[in-house]
């Protein structure tokens, strides 16, 4: 299963539902990219996949400095899983191939 091209994510937050498009490229069981929402983007780190299992850390500045460790799952061109925010807690997010 391939994590490889742009998704469409959402993610349902104590702030209410945010939207951001990730770019993952994988190499073997490490994956690259970004993430992008309202304007900004960061790099991920650390992201991994094995079988249809992706997993990844991006930091924001936006609304506030925090990073987040997203794992989930691809299902053909869905994507969906959750995301830990430390003491913030975590939510669910979900998207789709571009």
């Amino acid at each position: 299963m391939s994590v490889d091209g742009t998704w469409n994510l959402v993610m349902q937050t104590p702030l209410g539902e945010r939207k951001s498009t990730l770019m993952l490229k994988s190499a073997g069981g490490a994956v690259t990219g970004t993430l992008a929402a309202e304007g900004n983007s960061t790099e991920i780190k650390d992201g991994k996949t094995s079988g249809n299992s992706v997993s990844w850390k991006a930091s924001i500045k936006n609304p506030m400095p925090l990073t987040l460790e997203f794992t989930g799952t691809v299902d053909g061109g869905k994507i969906s899983g959750n995301v830990s925010a430390g003491a913030i807690g975590s939510w669910p997010f979900s998207g789709s191939k571009a």
